[in-house]
């Protein structure tokens, strides 16, 4: 392997473009390929193929998520061999990989071909100060599709982790009214503690016509066709939680309510901010491996 460049990114949204930048200043050499558009005083190096990046590379930063259709790696400009089947093939042990939600499928690869790699979602520090933005961009979701303030209306949030614990916090701030619904005893609690009012997530049939606004964080079904059949039919829903979502969309459509599902926040309304967490993470990461 030539190691030409220090870093090497691949795909992804505008946050990569920013991380390049951000490793450019903090005196790396940084190729790149099919990344989002460049960042004006970035000079990294684009390079013409997948291929080329993994030959010039030994660190490799790949986008967050990974994949979301467990085929392609996430990229604003698709390209052939953008590919999770590509990345497998150009792996190998010299590597040091970092990227965000790496498919198992992936995984089982770096470990047959003995390749470091880190989930950069599984750290707490990333995903706890992701959640600042991506309740912030729930947020900015339901101002711009809604017709109604958010000051004094009543706001469902759906889970109590931790992207719903900053959310509820930030909507609370702004004078809605809010009600968390959970299964868990533990996260009613918290949520009480916190001053929120609550409801078991099965009573939600109960609630759920008198609120002006739902954000779902619960990546599994749970705003079913009995539950929206009781929505108010002004309501706005966002659904800020993974692919699927939480959400019936087609019969929500039928119903013809306001919902839409809200993937990738960070990178859309914080991507400096968001790969200013990266690179951290990334930097501290490899200060460990070389202490």
């Amino acid at each position: 392997m030539s190691t030409g460049y220090d870093i090497g990114i691949f795909g992804g949204d505008k946050r990569l473009a920013y991380m390049a930048a951000s490793f450019h200043e903090k005196g790396f050499t940084v190729a790149t390929y099919n990344t989002s558009e460049p960042v004006s005083h970035t000079r990294c190096t684009p390079l013409s193929s997948l291929k080329e990046l993994f030959d010039s590379c030994r660190l490799l930063v790949g986008p967050v998520p990974m994949s979301r259709d467990m085929v392609n790696i996430t990229a604003a400009n698709p390209a052939k061999d953008l590919t999770l089947a590509c990345v497998a093939q150009y792996l190998t042990k010299e590597h040091l990989l970092f990227a965000g939600s790496i498919p198992s499928a992936l995984v089982q690869v770096c470990i047959e071909k003995e390749v470091t790699y880190y989930d950069l979602m599984k750290s707490e520090r990333v995903t706890v100060l992701n959640a600042i933005a991506t309740a912030e961009g729930a947020i900015l979701e339901a101002i711009s599709a809604s017709d109604i303030n958010l000051h004094g209306s009543k706001c469902l949030v759906l889970g109590y982790g931790r992207c719903a614990k900053v959310l509820a916090a930030k909507l609370k701030a702004l004078d809605a009214k809010v009600l968390i619904a959970a299964r868990s005893v533990e996260a009613l609690a918290c949520a009480e503690a916190a001053g929120l009012a609550t409801v078991t997530l099965p009573y939600m049939k109960c609630v759920i016509n008198s609120c002006d606004y739902i954000f779902n964080t619960i990546p599994s079904l749970v705003l079913t066709k009995d539950c929206l059949d009781y929505a108010n039919k002004n309501v706005t829903i966002i659904d800020i939680a993974s692919a699927p979502g939480g959400v019936d969309f087609e019969y929500a459509a039928e119903l013809k309510l306001n919902a839409k599902l809200c993937l990738g926040l960070p990178g859309k309304v914080a991507p400096r901010t968001s790969a200013d967490i990266l690179v951290t993470e990334i930097c501290s990461l490899i200060k460990e491996r070389s202490d």
